[in-house]
C-alpha cells in the first residue's frame, strides 16, 4: 500500500538525513537510484543501483546487502531516491526481511513522493 504524498515537514529528522545521503550517492555515481538505510543500532548504509552484466541490484537491495554484510539484523528506516512512483517489489521484499515495512520514496531533488507500507 502506498500512502498519499508525504510532506517534508512530516519526515523525521533522521529520515531526512537518509534522503540526503541517498541523493548524494545517486548524484556522485550518476546512478538511476540511490538508497540509504538505518539499522537497529543507528548505523547507516548507502548504495546506488548496480547494473553489471553479471549482477543487477536495485539501490535498496545493495544498501540492504551492505547492512547485512556488516551484521545488521533489522532496519529502522529505508529510503530510495528515484524517479519511479513506487518501490520495486524486490525492494519491499528486502525491507520486509529486515523487519521494516516502510520504504520512503523521494524524487531526485529530495522531495518525498510516497511512503510504501508492506
Amino acid at each position: 500500500m502506498t500512502d498519499p504524498t508525504p510532506r517534508i515537514e512530516d519526515i523525521d529528522h533522521e529520515d531526512a538525513k537518509l534522503i540526503t545521503l541517498a541523493r548524494s550517492s545517486r548524484a556522485r555515481n550518476a546512478a538511476a537510484e540511490g538508497a540509504a538505510v538505518r539499522d537497529e543500532t543507528g548505523r547507516t548504509y548507502v548504495a546506488t543501483t548496480v547494473a553489471l552484466s553479471a549482477l543487477e541490484l536495485t539501490a535498496l537491495q545493495a544498501a540492504v546487502a551492505a547492512a547485512v554484510s556488516s551484521g545488521a539484523t533489522a532496519l529502522e528506516a529505508a529510503v530510495v531516491v528515484t524517479e519511479a512512483d513506487r518501490p520495486a517489489a524486490a525492494d519491499l521484499a528486502a525491507a520486509r526481511e529486515l523487519k521494516t515495512g516502510v520504504v520512503l520514496l523521494a524524487a531526485p531533488d529530495g522531495t518525498p513522493t510516497s511512503i510504501a507500507r508492506d
